[in-house]
């Protein structure tokens, strides 16, 4: 059974205590809590004294970690999801909430609605680079993917224009609504919750290699794959955790028969999605955390949260050297950067810390150091709890 974290967080803003603000929070797509929306933004507001609603399909009832949980039914299919609308929007407004805050895309004309009909405070939380994300997902037809992509970026336009306030989890994605409309801008970064990532404990490793996040070609999956198998090639083979979920079956298929091709099938784990709060255990099983992202559009924006997670885990990290990740890489000695899609320097730099544990140690400290004294989520919050003080009161 998955425990219950509390997160301690001073309620020291006189502002956010006296007001004692209702936010809501509001999903239709995940049945799943989402890390950044609960874990990150949604407890720590909790403990902070917010009072927080979360409507969602995920099946939780009542109260968990401060947060007051309005379940969904969830519908089964995009035309039931377009026709519930009116429901869900009847639900948001019994709970009187000073403030509406969403993150998923199909909730953009909902959240309109919410906001040109009922004039309520409504926040758009755009953690991920939608538009790329919609010109590649396989599970629309080709020829629809680049009109869903101009219809989303339409659609965020307006809502930069008619909603109260914007956020991102990047700089670079924020680009695209910082000189758009008068809604109030904030760079929410994807930092871990040190509750949830304690000083990692010496323990056995398991796995000499760990990777968590989507499963797809997009994400390096195959990359790190033929990684793997040029070291075993050269008989030295290395363990390799997955966590994380497919983009589709077809994806899934053509991973697992690579593995057993490759004669890989003692060497990797696939161990799907798990509860963000058994993540850091998990990640700790391994030795070092890799990031192989390719290079596409949405790589190029957003910056990829399971580097800050291997950190916060004392682990030594190998990323792809993309924009958004550089920056965090020059400020700690933390690990190496490599050519995407360059499987074979990947085997080289994974190769280079299994055969230097005194260097790697050393590494993983120094990104645990950056976690505990700058990247974490205690200053996001602060900021993000300002920011919704500031929403709430605007005339």
């Amino acid at each position: 059974m998955t425990a219950q974290v509390s997160v301690l967080i001073p309620a020291s803003n006189a502002v956010a205590r006296k007001c004692r603000l209702t936010l809501c929070h509001f999903s239709t797509a995940h049945t799943q809590l989402k890390s950044r929306s609960f874990h990150r933004e949604c407890m720590p507001l909790a403990a902070a004294g917010m009072n927080v609603r979360y409507v969602t399909p995920a099946a939780i009832k009542g109260r968990r970690n401060g947060v007051d949980f309005v379940t969904l039914q969830r519908p089964q299919s995009r035309l039931r999801s377009l026709l519930a609308s009116a429901g869900l929007i009847r639900v948001l407004l019994r709970q009187n909430a000073d403030l509406y805050h969403f993150q998923d895309p199909e909730l953009l004309l909902a959240a309109l609605a919410l906001k040109i009909i009922f004039h309520k405070r409504v926040v758009y939380d755009a953690y991920e680079d939608f538009p790329s994300m919609a010109l590649n997902k396989r599970s629309l037809p080709a020829g629809l993917r680049l009109p869903a992509a101009k219809m989303v970026t339409a659609l965020e336009r307006l809502a930069a224009r008619c909603f109260d306030g914007v956020m991102t989890a990047d700089s670079l994605t924020m680009r695209r609504f910082a000189h758009t409309g008068k809604s109030r801008k904030l760079v929410f970064f994807n930092f871990p919750n040190l509750d949830l990532f304690p000083q990692p404990r010496l323990n056995t490793k398991r796995f000499d290699v760990v990777y968590r996040g989507g499963l797809s070609a997009r994400a390096g999956t195959l990359v790190l794959l033929e990684a793997m198998r040029s070291l075993a090639a050269r008989g030295k083979p290395a363990s390799l955790l997955l966590i994380g979920y497919f983009d589709d079956t077809v994806f899934e298929s053509e991973l697992r028969e690579r593995i057993r091709a490759f004669g890989l099938s003692a060497h990797v784990e696939l161990r799907g999605r798990m509860e963000h709060e058994d993540m850091a255990a998990a990640l700790s099983e391994a030795r070092i955390g890799v990031c192989p992202l390719q290079d596409i559009p949405k790589f190029r924006l957003n910056i990829p949260v399971k580097v800050f997670e291997y950190w916060a885990c004392g682990l030594p990290v190998i990323a792809s050297d993309l924009p958004p990740i550089r920056p965090f890489f020059r400020g700690v000695a933390g690990g190496f950067l490599y050519q995407p899609s360059d499987a074979a320097e990947l085997a080289r730099w994974i190769r280079w810390l299994l055969d230097h544990p005194d260097a790697a140690s050393s590494m993983g400290q120094s990104g645990r150091s950056a976690i505990v004294h700058r990247y974490n989520n205690h200053n996001e919050v602060r900021k993000l709890r300002e920011f919704c003080v500031r929403v709430a009161a605007a005339s």
